[in-house]
């Protein structure tokens, strides 16, 4: 038997999600509005810091500090409320006083311009770094009204558009290419919508009649058994499509964001699943347990009820023959709410792991049966939970089986 062949890498995680919260102290972000303000303050500071060097270097130069006076006394006395002169004394003790006292002066005078200069660029400093602010903002308002409509884009709003208005500069062309860009994502959203519209009616249509067709000649009890061993393969392989079809279709729908969303309640959600479920686990010999606390979460009821229906069914289904079972809980902590399926079942290599979410991926062992699905079960519940801003993990859990934990933002 040839082995089968290698399966191709998944495509890398986006990186970046528009949904994220803000920090907790924003304003310590190194943004561009806060380097643009220290730029300016800064460039601002050092222009000062220079002026004001040269101002004091000038009236040093000007004082002429250290110089003698252009005069000398030759006889007399010399009084002063500033200057302590001896007396009586000499002319050339008195001159050598009187030069003493005036570079003193000299000095305090220059010591004083430094220290009012001072005070003075430090509250012209705090005025630039202010006005720096506010001028930065100014010019950063056009990228903050990009980034608010890109992260409204982000939630399936393809109809917003920045439509900025001013001068034809760089950020109003930046502006209008994401106009362009988006004016070419919703023709294509809608059109995506129009052929999963078009799609869904066109081939759930001749399922349906091919399964009518099929259940009324099966419901003739003159028909030959060989015609209704046939027709009963036929109506399992038409029921196969359908199911098929019906994942295809719900896959591509959510794929996108969950524009309108309501108050749901996980534990309510994962009661429902688990009923339904419950006849297929009694057969196979499957219990269900586990508390699910209220959860309550907002979003799209009929996808997130699916989340936890092809979780829970494939617990069952991909189970252990005998003492088998499934937990299923639902809790809310950190600000998210969890649903968390474990079940028994084969064990499940780490590597493999990743591989169960791509569409048409199983294992290469026990999951392979045709009876348990179309393989689009955790394809299905990664995209509704992407589309509802959450994740899904799995983890393998020790003596076999899974851990799925589905993780939603309240």
């Amino acid at each position: 038997m040839a082995a089968s062949p290698a399966p191709p890498e998944a495509p890398p995680k986006p990186t970046w999600d528009p949904r994220r919260p803000e920090p907790p102290f924003p304003w310590l972000r190194p943004t561009i509005r806060i380097r643009l303000t220290l730029l300016y303050g800064g460039m601002f500071l050092i222009a000062g810091i220079l002026l004001l060097s040269i101002i004091y270097l000038l009236a040093a130069n000007a004082l002429n500090v250290g110089s003698e006076l252009p005069f000398k006394i030759v006889s007399g006395q010399v009084s002063s409320q500033t200057c302590n002169f001896p007396n009586p004394t000499t002319a050339d003790e008195l001159n050598h006083a009187m030069n003493e006292c005036a570079n003193q002066q000299r000095q305090h005078a220059l010591d004083d311009l430094l220290s009012r200069s001072l005070l003075a660029l430090l509250g012209l400093a705090v005025i630039a770094f202010a006005f720096g602010y506010a001028m930065a903002g100014r010019v950063l308002a056009p990228l903050g009204r990009i980034t608010r409509t890109a992260r409204a884009v982000a939630g399936s709003d393809l109809s917003r558009r920045i439509e900025l208005d001013g001068p034809d500069d760089e950020l109003k062309e930046l502006a209008d290419t994401f106009d362009d860009m988006l004016e070419r994502l919703q023709r294509a959203f809608t059109a995506q919508q129009r052929f999963v519209g078009n799609a869904s009616h066109e081939l759930r249509t001749p399922l349906a009649i091919n399964r009518t067709l099929l259940e009324v000649h099966l419901s003739d009890p003159q028909a030959p058994v060989e015609l209704q061993q046939l027709g009963k393969t036929l109506l399992a392989t038409n029921e196969r499509s359908e199911q098929l079809v019906e994942g295809l279709l719900l896959l591509a729908r959510s794929d996108n964001q969950i524009v309108e969303r309501k108050p749901v309640d996980l534990a309510e959600v994962a009661s429902q699943a688990i009923d339904q479920v419950h006849g297929e686990a009694e057969a196979k010999g499957v219990r269900i347990r586990g508390e699910r606390k209220p959860a309550v979460v907002q979003g799209n009821g009929v996808l997130l009820e699916r989340i936890a229906l092809n979780l829970v069914q494939n617990a069952v289904r991909y189970n252990i023959p005998e003492d088998g079972w499934v937990e299923v809980t639902t809790d809310v902590g950190h600000g998210q709410a969890v649903l968390v399926v474990t079940n028994t079942g084969p064990v499940v290599p780490a590597y493999e792991v990743d591989n169960l979410f791509e569409p048409f991926r199983r294992l290469r062992t026990e999951r392979t049966g045709s009876d348990k699905g179309v393989g689009l079960g955790l394809s299905i519940v990664r995209s509704v939970a992407r589309a509802h801003g959450g994740h899904i993990a799995a983890q393998p859990r020790e003596g076999g089986g899974l851990v799925m934990r589905v993780t939603l933002p309240v």
